[in-house]
């Protein structure tokens, strides 16, 4: 695994991670608790701790599940923190062979076991996004958790 820098300035503490990791549903949960450890570190709020761990989990396991791995067998995932706000981003090789392309949140009937991934990230996050490398092939979905947000207010 491969770590970022950190920056400080005078008004706010600005840090960004990058962690490569196995196209392993094994390697998922030895990246959350990284992610946490560093969240809670830099004193992160809780809620936004938990939220940011789960949605970092449904984009990791989505990306072993129906993506490909990146050229070099691996899927990253990068933290953005800034002030009480933490992007999650989750590159992968883009789609997996009979994989759609199309990445959004599905409907799925309430006894369904699968599925959810992309619906929980929606909710938890006031913004998110999927961003594909024509040239590369490869897929980043991120989600921004905690901070400004509409879903907060009230």
């Amino acid at each position: 695994m491969t770590e970022g820098d950190e920056m400080v300035s005078a008004t706010t503490v600005r840090t960004e991670r990058e962690w490569t990791l196995p196209h392993d549903a094994a390697a998922v949960p030895g990246a959350r608790e990284q992610l946490v450890d560093l969240l809670e570190e830099l004193g992160v709020a809780e809620e936004t701790v938990v939220e940011a761990e789960l949605a970092a989990s449904e984009l990791l396991g989505n990306a072993v599940m129906h993506g490909r791995p990146t050229t070099d067998g691996t899927v990253v995932l990068r933290a953005r923190v800034r002030e009480q706000a933490v992007e999650i981003a989750v590159t992968d090789g883009g789609p997996a062979e009979g994989q759609a392309a199309d990445i959004r949140p599905r409907r799925t009937s309430v006894v369904a076991t699968r599925g959810r991934g992309l619906r929980i990230v929606r909710s938890l996050a006031h913004e998110w996004g999927v961003l594909v490398d024509a040239d590369q092939g490869g897929t980043t979905v991120w989600a921004s958790i905690g901070g400004p947000s509409r879903r907060r207010a009230g």
